[in-house]
């Protein structure tokens, strides 16, 4: 019998660099390198018994991909969907499945806090919705719509009637604002707070250095050697830190705090230093305010909303602090921990740039309306609830 002529094949410039990155790519299933070379040799005009021959595959898979590609392109080199085998669940038993996931585990009677995977596949087995599921398959069932019953976010709701207005104050601070007029150039923003019970815990063994293959390991048993606080301002403009450790935190550790940073130019001679603090009892009220403002003339103090304390950029350098000289928490007493805290703010200054800090009041205004639609939806909820017992 006459052989049929192989299909001829035409590939573009563009159309040839991707099958080249198919063909060598590291990264490139199998099969999708073999179909490649197939075509590439394919347009160099070989033919099929050729790459048979070149390739080690059978002609009769040369003949079919070269063919597919002369008709489909490069999207024709995939694989073809599959039927594969029938689904074990029906649509109602996965609805139903996805509805238990979407309840409160003690909604339902079932002393549990949150629903794991292998709960769900055993109390939907329990119902009699399913004869049995694996938590594989719960799992991926769950994934279609991105349900994770095992996950929890907390989150607040805004208690401080004057909420916008203490966040604006703060923002506009950092925009270098203040009640609608920039800032002078002898104006300057602080940012603080305390960091309270950075403890010394002497590991009970030497701690291991990292190695090939190897993470760093910290013996889990410690020594308690006490626990100080560390009190900083952060000059969110310039980006300079001025700390101390105090044994505990209070009034007087904070008012020395800020007695160390005010005796220091440029805040001793500027026109105003503006204090940024949340509503700690350290800094609390009108009594803080005018405690501030008695002992330094040119000190403001700015106080966050209640409950906003991430509107305080000394948080950023705190978690800084937290991960860079307290994690992995291993010192042998505290004068260590002061020394080790002391020498990282040095360093820390002689690099430190700016935070971009890029919450502005057109962030804060689109915050408050999400919330507020939020807030109604929940009220009307309520209210249907209400009337429907």
């Amino acid at each position: 019998m006459p052989v049929a002529p192989a299909c001829p094949i035409v590939a573009t410039a563009a159309d040839r660099e991707r099958l080249k990155k198919m063909a060598y790519g590291h990264k490139t299933p199998y099969r999708l390198r073999r179909r490649a070379e197939i075509v590439l040799y394919a347009a160099r005009g070989r033919s099929n018994a050729r790459i048979t021959r070149e390739t080690g595959l059978h002609l009769d898979t040369v003949r079919a991909w070269r063919d597919r590609f002369a008709h489909g392109g490069l999207p024709a080199l995939a694989d073809r969907k599959r039927t594969g085998r029938p689904a074990s669940f029906t649509p109602v038993q996965v609805a139903e499945a996805k509805a238990l996931a979407c309840q409160l585990p003690a909604e339902t009677g079932t002393p549990l806090s949150r629903w794991s995977c292998p709960e769900l596949a055993a109390e939907l087995t329990a119902r009699g919705i399913t004869d049995t599921v694996s938590a594989s398959t719960v799992r991926r069932r769950l994934r279609q719509d991105a349900i994770k019953p095992w996950q929890y976010r907390s989150w607040i709701f805004i208690r401080d009637p004057n909420f916008r207005v203490k966040a604006q104050r703060v923002l506009d601070l950092y925009a270098r604002t203040f009640e609608g007029v920039p800032l002078r150039g002898d104006e300057y923003v602080l940012s603080s707070d305390e960091k309270t019970s950075i403890q010394a815990r002497c590991r009970c063994h030497p701690t291991l250095a990292p190695g090939q293959a190897r993470a760093m390991r910290v013996n889990h048993e410690y020594g308690r050697g006490g626990a100080l606080a560390y009190l900083a301002a952060y000059d969110v403009h310039c980006a300079q830190v001025f700390g101390r450790c105090e044994p505990t935190t209070g009034i007087v550790p904070f008012m020395t705090l800020v007695a160390q940073v005010m005796a220091t130019e440029p805040y001793a001679s500027a026109k105003r230093v503006f204090w940024i603090v949340d509503n700690g009892f350290s800094h609390r009220g009108k009594r803080a305010i005018d405690r501030l403002a008695s002992a330094f003339p040119n000190a403001v103090m700015v106080h966050t909303p209640v409950h906003a304390s991430w509107t305080n950029q000394i948080e950023i350098f705190f978690s800084i602090v937290q991960r860079k000289v307290v994690s992995p928490n291993d010192f042998t007493d505290l004068s260590e921990v002061r020394d080790r805290l002391r020498a990282f703010e040095d360093r820390y200054n002689a690099t430190a740039q700016p935070f971009q800090w890029k919450f502005t009041t057109s962030d804060l205004d689109d915050l408050l309306t999400r919330l507020d639609r939020h807030t109604s939806a929940d009220r009307q909820e309520e209210s249907s609830a209400a009337l429907t017992t």
